[in-house]
């Protein structure tokens, strides 16, 4: 596994959870989560929970949107047979023992987020692909919106299908939980609103009826 840098703290884009650090396909990214060892100011818990949409992008393009869909702790020190340390290391001795412990997220790509007026998403897997280091950060209430409307400003949520197939073993409550979380974001209304709440209803129901079986 490689991991980044992090000896020295940095400043961090708004809103940045973590960086690329590998991909298991085309669109399942792993992001490697920003610490106090390696930021001035790392994100707390909720930025990065299950569920939670991402952009990765840097100062040049932004290249995908994704949701969080799993997490892994790498701890090396686990189960270790080698010796230990009787009392806590010293920072200024022990450097490498400071390091080892890692956060990675796994990134599931839905689609991109076009820049052009009025902007709008983009569903499916993004033709391009993620460069190494590419910061991640968490969406914000207006980008939500806008990756969720159509270049006519109407809502869509084409990913659903994808995110079913591609989110992992929990996929289906990744895909319940996503469309729950917009249903109660206030961000539609009316008839959309209404379909988006019916949908929610469905998965809840093929949820139950699947546990059952």
């Amino acid at each position: 596994m490689v991991f980044l840098d992090q000896d020295q703290p940095s400043a961090v884009r708004p809103g940045q959870i973590g960086r690329v650090v590998k991909s298991n396909s085309h669109c399942d990214y792993v992001v490697e989560l920003d610490t106090a060892l390696g930021v001035n100011q790392p994100p707390e818990p909720e930025a990065y929970g299950f569920g939670q949409f991402v952009k990765l992008a840097d100062r040049e393009r932004l290249w995908a949107v994704g949701v969080i869909y799993n997490s892994l702790l790498v701890n090396p020190m686990f189960m270790s047979n080698g010796p230990r340390l009787t009392s806590d290391p010293d920072p200024l001795f022990t450097p490498d023992l400071i390091n080892e412990t890692r956060t990675l997220l796994g990134v599931v790509l839905v689609g991109t987020l076009t820049t052009t007026v009025p902007c709008h998403g983009i569903h499916g897997i993004p033709r391009v692909v993620v460069p190494v280091n590419t910061p991640v950060c968490t969406l914000s209430r207006q980008e939500l919106h806008s990756f969720h409307l159509t270049p006519e400003q109407r809502p869509q949520f084409s990913y659903y299908g994808h995110l079913l197939r591609f989110g992992g073993g929990f996929s289906a409550q990744l895909t319940q939980q996503v469309f729950s979380e917009l249903a109660e974001s206030g961000l539609f209304d009316g008839a959309d609103q209404r379909a988006l709440t019916m949908l929610c209803r469905e998965l809840a129901w093929r949820n139950t009826i699947s546990a059952m079986g």
